[in-house]
């Protein structure tokens, strides 16, 4: 968190930060010496969106940054300077086009992140510094950010089952909150079967944790979060290409435990309870077959048609325990479907909602903070899709079509249509680096959800 830093008033040692476009170049260089407009001249900067200029002073020393933006994207704007401008203090300048300077200093801090469990840092990044009130909203977010980022990060062999309970109970102590957990075959005494049949084969127990906070007064509110620690695919198993990342497959749990993390950081009047269904599936004898009947939590009887549909299984029960609390709202995350992936890409998140007010308020929320979203349809004509011919229903079909409204359809079954539920399918990773988004793990859809709670509970 230490890219940010609080600017204080009169701070003379900061480097000023211009930001400009091609439209607004000319008036730029009007501002500057001769001489530092010919060296523009001759560095060749002409304010495309991604370059910039050191400007130093008559003495050589560095007095000024010109960088070419794009003013629609405030995020990635300045999301790559933290790692190639020179190790100094920095701070916006009130002459750039760059008017959102919560926005571009948010863009700054993610772009600073980088993953060191493994590996030293390759530099330290530069400082950026800005307005008390500004850090105080988005140190927060920059921490959450950077929760999921690690957690998907983190190979599995360091973030199975039992290491996400540890991050809940790590977050639990630190608010004060209430936390326990069904391990192994606590999970059939207590009528989880379908997190224990997707995570049995493991040498690594399956669990579901659940944090609980706040005044049992305050309106009831449920995060639940697919906690696939890996996924192998099971005996229907993926091919090495598409299981070479199955690490991030928890990304739904880590954005569901940052979250929580920020509901109770801000003090929301709500109730809250976190599930994560943790597991890992894999391969062994006791490895749940396609083909199988399992009597899920809601008494609803699910024929396992694909292995590799795991996520669904290990939520739906717990959607059912969150049902059972009766909330006025459920919210889950999910890497569930490469479906919702083909059809948006890896940067929109596809929700799903049986209520239309509270999925306008989250995507709306979503365009406030940068963070967009993107809706589907729960087209029930669909069910057909999930049909089964000795079960009240399969966990996947034939037809690969509609691949991530079938998903979500299948995890309607098992909310009560009463209670407004909001359900996202996020892809939780970077393919590549990009200004502000570095390779690996990645919140999506975190700042949106948390938006809307803040909006919708006043807080």
């Amino acid at each position: 968190m230490s890219v940010l830093i609080e600017r204080k008033s009169g701070d003379r040692h900061s480097i000023a930060i211009e930001t400009t476009d091609a439209q607004h170049f000319a008036a730029t260089k009007r501002r500057l010496t001769a001489a530092q407009r010919q060296w523009l001249s001759a560095f060749g900067f002409e304010a495309a969106p991604g370059t910039f200029a050191l400007l130093p002073d008559e003495g050589g020393k560095l007095v000024r940054v010109l960088v070419g933006v794009d003013t629609s994207d405030a995020i990635s704007a300045m999301g790559a300077l933290p790692r190639v401008l020179p190790e100094a203090t920095y701070h916006l300048a009130d002459e750039g086009v760059l008017k959102d300077k919560l926005q571009a200093a948010l863009g700054w801090a993610l772009g600073a992140y980088e993953f060191t469990r493994y590996r030293k840092a390759r530099r330290a990044p530069a400082k950026l510094a800005i307005a008390a009130s500004d850090l105080a909203t988005l140190k927060p977010l920059i921490e959450a950010t950077a929760l999921v980022r690690d957690l998907v990060n983190t190979p599995t062999e360091d973030m199975g089952p039992k290491h996400l309970a540890d991050a809940v109970k790590q977050l639990g102590k630190a608010h004060k909150a209430k936390v326990r957990e069904w391990v192994g075959d606590e999970l059939l005494d207590a009528n989880f079967p379908t997190i224990h049949a997707v995570g049995r084969a493991s040498h690594r127990s399956p669990r579901l944790i659940e944090l609980t906070w706040g005044k049992s007064s305050d309106p009831k509110i449920a995060v639940v979060g697919k906690g696939v620690c890996f996924d192998t695919g099971g005996l229907d198993l993926k091919p090495a290409d598409g299981m070479r990342w199955m690490k991030k497959d928890m990304g739904g749990a880590a954005h569901a435990i940052a979250l929580a993390g920020l509901i109770m950081q801000a003090k929301l009047p709500v109730r809250l309870q976190l599930l994560i269904p943790a597991v890992e599936n894999a391969v062994s004898g006791a490895a749940m077959r396609p083909g199988e009947v399992i009597t899920t939590r809601a008494g609803i009887t699910v024929e396992v048609d694909n292995t590799d549909a795991e996520g669904r299984l290990v939520l739906c029960d717990a959607l059912t325990y969150a049902s059972e609390q009766k909330p006025e709202l459920i919210i889950d995350f999910a890497t569930l479907t490469g479906a919702a992936r083909i059809a948006l890409g890896p940067d929109l998140p596809a929700l799903f909602a049986n209520n239309d007010d509270a999925a306008d308020q989250v995507i709306a929320a979503g365009r406030t903070v940068n963070d967009p979203l993107w809706r589907l349809p729960l087209w029930r004509p669909y069910r057909k899709m999930l049909e089964s011919y000795l079960a009240d229903m399969a966990n996947s079909g034939a037809s690969r079509h509609a691949g991530a409204i079938t998903a979500a359809l299948y995890l309607e079954r098992f909310v009560p249509e009463t209670t407004p539920w909001l359900h996202l399918d996020t892809y939780a990773w970077n393919d590549a680096d990009r200004p502000g988004r570095p390779r690996g793990g990645e919140a999506l859809g975190l700042r949106a959800f948390f938006a809307f709670l803040q909006q919708r509970y006043k807080g």
